[in-house]
C-alpha cells in the first residue's frame, strides 16, 4: 500500500519558523525604539543609534531568511496554508487590520494638515490644557502686522513643548504668527545679532520691532507680544561716577548686557549723579553695577527719593576686599539695610563645591520668584569674588525674597581673613549655604530693589556662561517692571498619577489580575480557538 512519503525536512523547517519567530520579535522591539527615538522619547547618542540600526537589519535578514528556508524545506506546508481555511480567515482579517490602520492614518493625515480643527471648540482634555487663555487669543487677535516666532534651541535641548506652544500661537492668530526653530550652535551669528544669549529664548519680529521672551511658556510669550504691539519707551540708567564697569567694550565691559538690553526695546543710559544732580522721568530702573568708590550719601538721598516714588534699583556691589572702598562708609549699602533690611555683609563667599576655583561662588537652588522663573536647577549661575548677603529683619510693608543660594559647602570669610588658607575656619568662617542675591518690594510706595554681592557674573566674558546673563535681564526686567503686565487667567492642571494600592493583598491583586488573569485568558481562548478549527480541519 503506498503511503504519503513523510518529508524528512519537517522537522528543520520548524527550527526555521522558530527562528523567524524570534526574529519578528526581536524586529518588532527594535523597530518601537528607534520609534521612541524618532519622536524625542528617548533619544539615544549616535554610535548606539548606529548599533540598534545594525541589530534591525540584522534581525529583518534572519526574518526574510529564516522564513525562505522553512518555505524550501517544507513547501507542502506552505501550499497548504495558503488554500486552507486558514489561509481564508487570515486573510480576512488580514484586510480587516488593513483597512483599520488606513482609517487611523487617514483621519489622522487629515487632522494634522488642518491643526485648527484643534481649536477650544474641540479641545477634549478635561482641563482645556491645548487651549490657550481668552486674553492670549484677544492679543493674538489684535495683530496689525505679521509676527515672526524665531525660537534659539540648542542641540541637546528638547524642542516638543516650545514647539507645540508655538504651533498654538500660530493655530489662533489668523495666519499672522509664524515660527522656526535655530540652533545657535550651529548659527551664533544669528543668535548674535537678535541679542540672545543663553538656550530656550524666543525672538518675536513684528516690522522692525523686536521682543525677546526668555522662556517658552504661554505667559512669557503673551507678555512678549503685548510688548511688541505696544512698546512705549522703556529707559534704564547705569549710574558712573564711581568707577562702575564701562558699558562701552574694555577689559572689564557690559556691552554684551547693553546690547542685550537694546534688541529688548530698553533704551540704555548713564547717569551721573554727581554732575547732573536729578534723576530723569523716564528711568525705569538705576543699575549700579560694580562701584569702585563709595556712592555718596548725597546721591543715595536721592535715589531713596526716587523709590520711594515708585522707581527701583539694581545694585551690583563686589566684595569691599576688592575694591578702592578701603574704610570709608558705604551709604548705599546702609540704605538698603535700613530701609530693606537686606545687608551686604563684608565677607567674600569660598565655594568648596567648586576645588578648581573656590573664590567663584556656583548657585545651588533658587526661591520662587518672578526673577528665577526661568532658571532651573541646570541652569546656574556662577559668581566670581563674591559677597553674601543676609535679610536682617522685617521692614514695614517690605517683603525681601533671597533669590539664589549657595550650597551647604560654602562658606564666607571676612575680608581681613580673605588672603589666608580658603579651607574652611569655623573660628571666622561661616557656614553655607549663603545668599548670593536679594531681591525687594514695597507695598506701599511699589518701589523695588535687586540687590547682588557680585557684578562680575554680568561682564562680557561671563555673560554668557549659563544661566548668568538670563540672571541679569530677569532682573532688570522685574525692576522696571516689565514683567508684571499681563497676568492669564490659566486653568490649573489637573494631575493624572496612577496610586497603586496600599494594602499589600490589593496590590498582589492588581499584579495577579493585570499580569497573569488577563493575559492568560487571551492565550486560553487563543489556543482554544486554534484547537477548534484543527479538528475541524
Amino acid at each position: 500500500m503506498a503511503g504519503k512519503k513523510k518529508n524528512q525536512n519537517a522537522q528543520f523547517a520548524m527550527i526555521g519558523l522558530i527562528v523567524a519567530l524570534v526574529a519578528c520579535i526581536a524586529s518588532g522591539l527594535i523597530g518601537f525604539a528607534n520609534l521612541l527615538g524618532a519622536i524625542g522619547m528617548f533619544p539615544l547618542p549616535e554610535n548606539i543609534q548606529a548599533g540598534v540600526n545594525l541589530a534591525l537589519q540584522i534581525s529583518v535578514a534572519l526574518l526574510i531568511v529564516s522564513l525562505a528556508v522553512a518555505a524550501i524545506l517544507n513547501p507542502d506546508s506552505v501550499r497548504r496554508f495558503l488554500t486552507g481555511r486558514q489561509a481564508r480567515y487570515g486573510s480576512n482579517s488580514l484586510i480587516l487590520t488593513i483597512a483599520f490602520v488606513g482609517i487611523l492614518l487617514a483621519v489622522n493625515y487629515i487632522v494634522y494638515k488642518n491643526t485648527d480643527l484643534l481649536g477650544s471648540p474641540y479641545d477634549l482634555t478635561e482641563d482645556k490644557s491645548n487651549t490657550l487663555a481668552k486674553e492670549t487669543i484677544q492679543i493674538l487677535g489684535e495683530l496689525k502686522e505679521p509676527v515672526t516666532a524665531t525660537a534659539f534651541y540648542a542641540t541637546n535641548s528638547n524642542t516638543t513643548s516650545a514647539e507645540e506652544l508655538l504651533e498654538k500661537f500660530e493655530n489662533n492668530s489668523d495666519g499672522k504668527f509664524t515660527y522656526k526653530f535655530v540652533n545657535p550652535d550651529l548659527d551664533p551669528v544669528s543668535a548674535r545679532a537678535a541679542g540672545v544669549t543663553g538656550d530656550g529664548k524666543i525672538q518675536l519680529q513684528m516690522g522692525e520691532t523686536k521682543e525677546i521672551a526668555n522662556f517658552a511658556t504661554e505667559t512669557e510669550l503673551a507678555r512678549a507680544l503685548l510688548r511688541l504691539i505696544s512698546p512705549g519707551a522703556r529707559a534704564v540708567y547705569f549710574l558712573q561716577g564711581h568707577g562702575e564697569v564701562s558699558l562701552e567694550s574694555a577689559e572689564l565691559a557690559l556691552s554684551v548686557a547693553k546690547s542685550t538690553l537694546e534688541a529688548k526695546n530698553y533704551t540704555v543710559n548713564t547717569l551721573n549723579l554727581l554732575t547732573t544732580r536729578e534723576i530723569p522721568e523716564d528711568a525705569l530702573a538705576i543699575i549700579v553695577a560694580g562701584p569702585q568708590k563709595p556712592v555718596s550719601a548725597d546721591e543715595v538721598e536721592l535715589l531713596k527719593k526716587y523709590v520711594d516714588n515708585g522707581g527701583s534699583l539694581v545694585v551690583l556691589e563686589d566684595p569691599l576686599f576688592f575694591t578702592e572702598f578701603g574704610d570709608a562708609d558705604d551709604p548705599l549699602a546702609d540704605y538698603l539695610a535700613e530701609e530693606w533690611g537686606i545687608t551686604l555683609n563684608k565677607d567674600v563667599i569660598i565655594d568648596g563645591s567648586n576645588p578648581q576655583n573656590p573664590y567663584a561662588a556656583v548657585s545651588l537652588r533658587y526661591n520662587d520668584h518672578p526673577i528665577t522663573q526661568g532658571l532651573t536647577d541646570s541652569l546656574i549661575v556662577i559668581m566670581p569674588q563674591a559677597r553674601s548677603l543676609t535679610i536682617s529683619g522685617e521692614k514695614e510693608n517690605v517683603t525681601s525674597t533671597g533669590l539664589i543660594s549657595t550650597a551647604e559647602n560654602s562658606w564666607s570669610r571676612p575680608n581681613a581673613n580673605v588672603s589666608e588658607n580658603p579651607n574652611f575656619n569655623s573660628e571666622t568662617d561661616t557656614q553655607g549655604p549663603l545668599y548670593m542675591a536679594v531681591a525687594g518690594e514695597n507695598s506701599a510706595t511699589k518701589g523695588r530693589v535687586v540687590v547682588v554681592g557680585n557684578s562680575l557674573f554680568a561682564i562680557d566674558g561671563n555673560f554668557d556662561v549659563y544661566g548668568n546673563g538670563n540672571f541679569f535681564i530677569t532682573s532688570v526686567d522685574w525692576a522696571a517692571e516689565q514683567t508684571d503686565i499681563l497676568s492669564l487667567s490659566t486653568r490649573p492642571s489637573t494631575p493624572r498619577t496612577f496610586l497603586p494600592p496600599t494594602e499589600t493583598w490589593r496590590f498582589l491583586l492588581l499584579v495577579l489580575a493585570m499580569v497573569i488573569v488577563i493575559p492568560g485568558m487571551v492565550v486560553f481562548f487563543g489556543v482554544s480557538t486554534w484547537f477548534a478549527r484543527r479538528k475541524r480541519g
